[in-house]
């Protein structure tokens, strides 16, 4: 007999009890995004429970992405997304990375992993129009100046070699990604020559996936985040003329 079978009765929690009915409403879509819950008082009596168990199920329903609480307004179902879901991890991401150096040598080392992955399902997807949309941000590239314009299109850049896989999970992954290294970004541009580097990089990634080539594409792409990622740790360092090699 299994565990389930033979273990002891675990007493539940009102509040949980709660919440696996409010979420069997969402599930069966009888709440639909945007909808309101009922109001506490109807769910008090509904269910048999006092408002310190409605409210600790809203709380984690809200925790959850699965409803959104705004004061003075009954809560409303929320639209479930993998963008909405990746979201709710960005504030104990940043919590982690800015908590000990060696998580963002571990966010780094798994980017590298995941694009290098990424870039040959894109490769072999990649058509004319995913092209020319890279090419039109790596033109923008080399007419913004260095700083947040420079590196706004340097991370559309990557963002579009996601959506080209056509898998939104891998979509929603990257922009959280850049997203939570863009901070270690700032700075990087502002090394004599990173900029140039970093356009011949971008088109030799481009020019692999209009090629139509996972080899290729995955061999650019790791040689340029592994220049780039050796960048990362010069954050707040002074500007030399080697950095950028």
């Amino acid at each position: 007999m299994n565990d389930h079978a033979t273990g002891p009765i675990r007493r539940r929690k009102l509040s949980e009890e709660v919440l696996e009915r409010l979420l069997a409403l969402i599930q069966s879509q009888r709440l639909q995004p945007g909808d309101q819950l009922p109001p506490e008082r109807e769910m008090m009596a509904l269910y048999g429970v006092g408002r310190p168990a409605i409210r600790e199920a809203m709380q984690q329903l809200a925790s959850m992405g699965r409803i959104t609480i705004n004061h003075g307004e009954r809560a409303r179902v929320s639209e479930v997304t993998v963008h909405s879901m990746i979201s709710q991890f960005d504030t104990t991401a940043r919590f982690l990375l800015d908590d000990a150096a060696e998580n963002i040598d571990h966010l780094k080392q798994a980017r590298v992993f995941f694009e290098t992955g990424m870039i040959r399902l894109a490769a072999l997807k990649a058509t004319p129009t995913d092209i020319a949309r890279l090419r039109t941000l790596i033109d923008e590239m080399q007419q913004s100046e260095h700083g947040e314009a420079f590196i706004e299109c340097d991370m559309a850049f990557h963002r579009t070699i996601a959506d080209m896989t056509g898998n939104p999970i891998f979509s929603a992954t990257a922009r959280a990604m850049l997203h939570w290294l863009k901070d270690y970004y700032v700075g990087i541009v502002s090394f004599r020559g990173a900029e140039d580097v970093s356009i011949r990089e971008h088109q030799q990634i481009a020019d692999r996936l209009a090629d139509n080539d996972p080899d290729a594409a995955e061999q650019a792409m790791r040689d340029h985040l592994t220049r780039a990622s050796e960048l990362y740790c010069q954050r707040g360092a002074p500007p030399s003329d080697e950095s950028a090699s």
